[in-house]
């Protein structure tokens, strides 16, 4: 069955069956009304992925950074690094990664502000490759807001332009540095040092760098085309083919049933085209963004699944340990002599997700494929799924080995790490809903119908898109839902579409009309440490406490401190902003972070400075431990703002983030 009727009368069940409130509750406690607000809830008979799954939303949510007049992006890290742009804290590598699961929350901001800031203020400055167009059009694919996704088209076209210092005319390919591509000790780099080094160096053509930009390429077409440039859309899908048929024709090697990388450099150790010595995970990018067609290369595929190749015992091995530098370590952090990051064998998160999503491209064109199947293909979700504890508590780093899944290098840094994806790949492989350019609804999952491995039930409920809420249920004999056995496809509440068996499922949908995105400025966001607005506090004046509590940042996560933390002396303590000029001021909203000895405040009051002196402006009795406390009041004018906290007397308390807004 391909093509789904409409539920009879009879057998139609209004009522969806997650109660998300409960569940909103028992994952995210206080914090819970961000979440029933913006994500699509998810149950299933395998507890795991659903713990997997909504810590994976606590990371989104953990990792948007507000930059006040310029608004939200995502960030990779969830504290500052050495190598970010400042004074954003962004970095470029992972935004694709970040569009495809911010796509499917209903507040379309979070995407909306970071896609902007990504082509009008600078943020896809190609510090690293990256398929940053592409990721705008996965996201129109979702929410169908056109003007949104036509209006960078001119900054895709110049960004696209820039990247010809990597191309190589004569072979019609682009070339990087490993290091430059975010994957520093991989072959290449490695080899082109005589295997002494390897962080940098090795410039290669590469299967990576090849299909980011031709995927851009189709991406810049496609929303040409969605703009009425006819020219343009022609012009970008040549570009676009232009590139594939020789990264195919020459990255692609017999040899090893692989695509591979061909160095660039020439030197005492590699040569100029020559092809690297081994199979390495990136040789499925070509995958991940629909360059191949149907079966052809699938033999690559065998090589993943394979113990002695790619399949590490407890994740995807970047390289295969036939390599003479597999696993070897060449870089230790100078602070703790801990190891670094290195590509040459551990088990990355960030490719993970694009070979998971590249073999699930595979699958939809060769389901009946000798070399894979969706029973691999979940067995390896299901595995990825795993890397995410450490020992039973949720917490993602930045690599791992991959025959034990334990991370390498598990610094202070590493924690709750968003270089991957996780969730777009559950509702889009899993659930199934692959989103479509028309008027259509399909869902179509893949994962297995029979055997120990298969789910025997799940629901993804309240889904954007398109302007509607998708809610997809799969109960394989009825009694789990109560709402009849089979796959069922709910529209805004309402049942469309149903079959007996896990399979395909097409809908005509009409999108309706987008809401407008709200777009409240938070005035006490401090980008630039020792400029406007400036904080102090009554206890622990510490710089970068004061500045940690107006940076834009809230998480909860316990293994990486955020925010002002007051003395534990039983005193009341305040918290005081000085904007730098006279504002009006609304409302406010306070994190609070507890966990053992920090406490919430019992009670907090706003004030402001006037005439002198500070005048209470509002009050709030109960104060929520990692969640959000608003404050609303009749809007003030001042230049200064204090917070005052009470408290249990020698308990601290931390104030993870101020906010306030006209």
């Amino acid at each position: 069955m391909s093509l789904a009727s409409a539920e009879p009368a009879s057998a139609r069940i209004s009522a969806l069956p997650l109660d998300t409130h409960r569940i909103a509750a028992e994952r995210f406690g206080n914090d819970g009304n961000w979440y029933v607000d913006n994500i699509p809830f998810w149950d299933s008979s395998d507890p795991r992925l659903d713990e997997v799954y909504y810590y994976r939303w606590k990371i989104v949510r953990a990792h948007q950074r507000d930059l006040g007049p310029k608004g939200f992006i995502t960030t990779e890290f969830l504290d500052d690094v050495g190598w970010q742009r400042e004074p954003y804290a962004s970095l470029n590598d992972a935004t694709g990664f970040h569009l495809y699961e911010a796509r499917w929350l209903r507040d379309r901001r979070y995407a909306d502000d970071y896609i902007n800031y990504l082509y009008e203020d600078g943020g896809n400055d190609r510090h690293f490759s990256e398929a940053i167009a592409d990721a705008v059009w996965a996201r129109y694919l979702v929410d169908g807001d056109r003007a949104a996704a036509i209006r960078h088209l001119s900054a895709m076209r110049h960004l696209y332009g820039a990247w010809d210092d990597h191309f190589d005319f004569s072979k019609g390919l682009y070339w990087i540095e490993p290091l430059l591509d975010a994957t520093e000790y991989t072959i290449s780099s490695i080899d082109a040092s005589g295997g002494k080094d390897g962080f940098t160096g090795g410039q290669s053509f590469r299967p990576s760098i090849n299909s980011y930009m031709a995927a851009n390429a189709r991406a810049i077409a496609a929303i040409a085309a969605l703009a009425g440039d006819g020219a343009v859309a022609a012009d970008y899908e040549a570009r676009s083919e232009a590139l594939r048929r020789p990264m195919l024709a020459a990255l692609w090697s017999p040899s090893l049933g692989h695509f591979v990388d061909r160095f660039k450099v020439d030197n005492a150790f590699v040569h100029y085209w020559a092809p690297i010595r081994g199979r390495e995970l990136v040789g499925y990018l070509p995958w991940t963004f629909g360059l191949v067609s149907g079966s052809d290369y699938r033999d690559a595929w065998a090589h993943l699944l394979d113990r002695r190749e790619l399949a590490g015992a407890a994740g995807l091995r970047t390289v295969e340990p036939s390599y003479p530098f597999y696993m070897r370590q060449f870089r230790y952090d100078k602070a703790t002599g801990r190891p670094e990051c290195q590509w040459n064998g551990p088990a990355w998160p960030f490719q993970t997700t694009q070979v998971l999503q590249g073999l699930a491209n595979y699958l939809r064109q060769d389901r009946h494929g000798r070399v894979a199947s969706a029973d691999d293909w979940f067995r390896l979700f299901r595995q990825y799924a795993a890397l995410h504890y450490q020992d039973g508590r949720l917490d993602l780093e930045e690599d791992y080995d991959p025959d034990t899944g334990r991370p390498i290098v598990g610094l202070e840094r590493s924690h709750h790490y968003f270089h991957s994806g996780f969730d777009d790949l559950l509702i889009t492989t899993v659930a199934g809903l692959v989103p479509q350019s028309g008027n259509k609804l399909v869902v179509d999952p893949l994962v297995p119908s029979a055997g120990s491995g298969r789910l025997r039930w799940f629901a993804l409920q309240n889904l954007p898109y398109k302007g509607r809420l998708v809610s997809i249920v799969w109960d394989q004999d009825g009694r789990h839902y109560q709402r009849g056995a089979g796959l069922r496809v709910w529209l805004d509440g309402r049942p469309v579409a149903r079959r007996g068996e896990l399979g395909r499922l097409e809908v005509g949908i009409m999108p309706r009309p987008l809401p407008a995105i709200a777009r409240p400025v938070d005035l006490a966001v401090q980008l630039v440490r020792n400029a406007y607005p400036l904080p102090s506090a009554s206890s622990n004046a510490a710089p970068e406490a004061l500045h940690d509590a107006v940076d834009g940042r809230i998480w909860f996560f316990p293994e990486l401190a955020n925010g002002w933390t007051s003395a534990a002396n039983g005193q009341e303590q305040w918290y005081a902003l000085e904007l730098g000029r006279e504002q009006r001021i609304g409302s406010a909203a306070l994190a609070f972070f507890a966990n053992g000895g920090i406490v919430a405040p019992d009670e907090v009051r706003l004030e402001r400075w006037a005439a002198g002196q500070w005048v209470a402006v509002a009050t709030a009795r109960t104060v929520l431990a990692n969640g959000i406390t608003q404050l609303r009041f009749s809007p003030v004018r001042t230049n200064k703002v204090r917070l005052v906290m009470a408290k249990p007397i020698g308990k601290p308390v931390r104030l993870v983030e101020l906010k306030l807004f006209d």
